[in-house]
């Protein structure tokens, strides 16, 4: 059998150099593979481009509306330096999720273009819906956007206020999860949003 493997190599080999029409199938083989690598790096390359915070606040829906509201608050400025932008906050790091994401996405570009909240009061009119859907997104993933940075077991909770040290162990034994809790963190609540409900 051990005979027959590098004639089985040699055969294949010969099949790779043929030539197809024009050029061997393993010259052709290598300009695909280097088209590929190409066609994946700009592709990744422009998926992070839209990552950006420079990218979400260039549609003047956002900048006008939710970008003023999170300039200043604690995911923006605060005591440590660290700042989060809007994909730190909407998109998914992993490449499944980011994906599923970006699709979710182009209907918001589209109802973008179709002018569904292109001034104030159209955006604060549809608000409500907006947040309930983000919200939603939030509580079914566990708030996994919110772990990348935030998580019960990297809590430091002698370091929290004695409310937030209850409430955060309260959080935990009942399986809340951070948007429970956490809304209206860098933009504002609907002014429907009842907190009882």
């Amino acid at each position: 059998m051990s005979s027959q493997a590098p004639g089985a190599l040699r055969r294949l080999w010969n099949t790779l150099r043929r030539p197809s029409a024009k050029y061997s199938i393993l010259a052709l083989l290598f300009v695909g593979f280097i088209a590929g690598i190409i066609f994946w790096g700009g592709f990744n390359t422009g998926l992070e481009a839209t990552n950006t915070k420079a990218f979400c606040i260039s549609c003047h829906v956002m900048h006008d509306n939710v970008y003023q509201e999170y300039v200043g608050t604690v995911h923006d400025t605060n005591r440590t330096g660290v700042r989060a932008i809007c994909s730190d906050c909407h998109v998914p790091k992993d490449w499944m999720h980011k994906m599923a994401r970006k699709i979710v996405a182009s209907n918001e570009v589209w109802q973008t273009l179709m002018g569904t909240i292109d001034t104030r009061a159209k955006f604060e009119a549809h608000r409500m819906q907006l947040a309930t859907h983000v919200w939603k997104v939030m509580k079914e993933s566990d708030s996994r956007e919110c772990r990348n940075c935030h998580s019960f077991e990297a809590m430091n909770s002698a370091k929290q206020r004695p409310l937030a040290q209850k409430n955060h162990a309260e959080a935990q034994t009942s399986g809340k999860t951070c948007i429970d809790c956490h809304k209206g963190i860098a933009h504002l609540l609907p002014k429907e949003y009842n907190e009882d409900e």
